[in-house]
């Protein structure tokens, strides 16, 4: 607790603060008392700071003239004197600490056994600019950025009702970071109440992004997420409306969305701007891209290696002709390229922009033509692995997934043939089954089925049937344990 001895509260908090050399405390009189400023440095902002605190102190002490008693001042200064609309009221060191690492001034007076916190946030942010990672062509170029502040402000434009709800709190003993939890007043209090109370038992003492409290919001699932994550505010609020619960993490330009289904990771906005043909053309070319980018470089390996009788004889011909130039075999040619591709990949991703174009060069020129001339891998077999990792660009939102399974089907597929592919695309479709997060299937609507969900997984129906009815739980009708009657 705070004493009323005002040069014991600043000790107190320098003790906590272990006397860095960011902490700024300005003293002054105010109305004959004595009355301490504290704050951060680089976490407020030098003209709010004098705007809303200095100034009305100021103001105060020349209207005031006689002296007044320190509770009578911390009274005015905090219940009478409109300094803020951000303000509140510490009782603590450790509290004055806390609000002042979030941007906030604590006036402490002498007399006074608490301080009156003031909001004058002013540290730098990067502006709200377009995604990088999810693009569309038509819709909003606003994405999240890392002041969560602004991130529920770009969430409350979008939503304008009461019926959105945000509660924040804050998780990790070390960085003390703000997290809001999001969620429509139609959505599963229960859900809601069971995310807060994972987030309140965080075990971590440093969250730095959004990444670090995904894995206690799922299960110990091995490649696929039950919670799902994007950069763009109109999708957030969508799965939001949906009845789904977010998490606006500060630090971090990714918001949390659970749960997550699998068919949500073939859906982009641009579904829902353009005729519904269209968005059936996109989306079959995605879940086509989905399997070519996991099946191909494998199923190659296989009929290679174990089945040259299903090949056409006129491209057997052709494809024995460049395979007995090679000194490898099939399957390790393609762990080669591939492997070689996940290199250049990562190499891309870490290199500075202005050099990341090397990249491509240096790798078109190595595997593209040096390799195949040298008669290190085959022409047939690299073209298979490029048309593989194209294809994942397509469903970037699983791309490490789809690396990660294409790496396994080559194995398979090389080692087992079509036995192998087959063992390994039953062993892939039962893993993704069994996930059930927060009592949603996974795969949910697919399976279990559900006819009338189904009008926006493959096929999206027009706006004039999806807006006859308001979107149940999770957006898909039989999901989540829920009954429709269909229709």
């Amino acid at each position: 607790m705070l004493s009323k001895k005002l040069t014991e509260n600043a000790v107190n908090i320098r003790a906590v603060m272990k006397n860095s050399s960011d902490l700024i405390m300005k003293y002054a009189k105010v109305c004959g008392t004595d009355v301490c400023i504290v704050s951060c440095d680089g976490q407020t902002d030098a003209n709010k700071l004098a705007n809303l605190v200095y100034r009305p102190l100021t103001e105060l002490d020349e209207r005031g003239g006689a002296d007044i008693d320190g509770e009578r001042l911390a009274a005015m200064i905090s219940g009478e004197l409109l300094i803020a609309g951000d303000q509140r009221t510490v009782e603590s060191a450790e509290d004055a600490v806390s609000a002042i690492m979030n941007g906030f001034c604590v006036i402490l007076t002498d007399g006074a056994g608490t301080g009156c916190a003031v909001g004058v946030q002013g540290f730098m942010t990067r502006a709200v600019t377009q995604p990088e990672n999810h693009r569309n062509i038509r819709g909003a170029r606003e994405g999240f950025v890392e002041a969560l502040h602004t991130n529920m402000s770009l969430v409350r434009r979008r939503v304008k009702s009461p019926d959105l709800v945000f509660t924040t709190l804050t998780v990790g003993k070390t960085s003390q970071t703000e997290v809001c939890v999001c969620r429509m007043e139609s959505a599963d209090k229960k859900l809601a109440e069971d995310v807060v109370r994972r987030l309140e038992r965080l075990p971590l003492s440093l969250i730095l992004e959004s990444g670090y409290i995904q894995p206690f919001l799922e299960k110990r699932s091995l490649l696929f997420s039950e919670v799902g994550a994007t950069e763009r505010p109109d999708t957030f609020v969508s799965k939001l409306y949906e009845g789904r619960i977010g998490v606006l993490v500060d630090g971090s330009p990714f918001a949390l969305y659970l749960p997550k289904l699998f068919a949500e990771n073939f859906m982009m906005l641009d579904d829902y701007t353009e005729k519904p043909i269209f968005g059936l053309f996109v989306r079959l070319i995605r879940w086509a891209a989905f399997f070519i980018a996991i099946l191909l470089p494998g199923f190659y390996a296989a009929l290679a290696n174990f089945h040259p009788e299903l090949i056409p004889e006129a491209l057997l011909r052709n494809l024995a002709a460049a395979e007995s130039l090679t000194p490898y075999s099939v399957l390790t040619e393609c762990l080669i390229l591939d492997i070689f591709y996940e290199i250049m990949r990562e190499a891309g991703l870490r290199l500075p922009s202005n050099v990341g174009h090397a990249v491509s060069i240096v790798g078109g020129i190595v595997i593209g033509d040096i390799v195949v001339s040298a008669g290190l891998v085959g022409a047939p077999m690299l073209l298979a692995v490029a048309i593989a990792s194209i294809s994942g660009y397509i469903v970037s939102d699983i791309g490490f997934q789809v690396s990660f399974l294409r790496f396994a089907f080559i194995l398979a597929g090389g080692l087992f043939g079509l036995f192998g592919l087959t063992a390994a695309a039953f062993v892939l479709c039962v893993g993704i089954c069994s996930l059930n997060s927060y009592g949603v299937p996974f795969t949910s609507p697919l399976s279990p089925f559900s006819r009338r969900s189904m009008r926006d997984i493959i096929f999206r129906s027009g706006w004039r049937e999806l807006s006859r009815t308001e979107p149940d739980i999770y957006g898909m009708n039989g999901v989540g344990g829920r009954e429709e009657d269909e229709r």
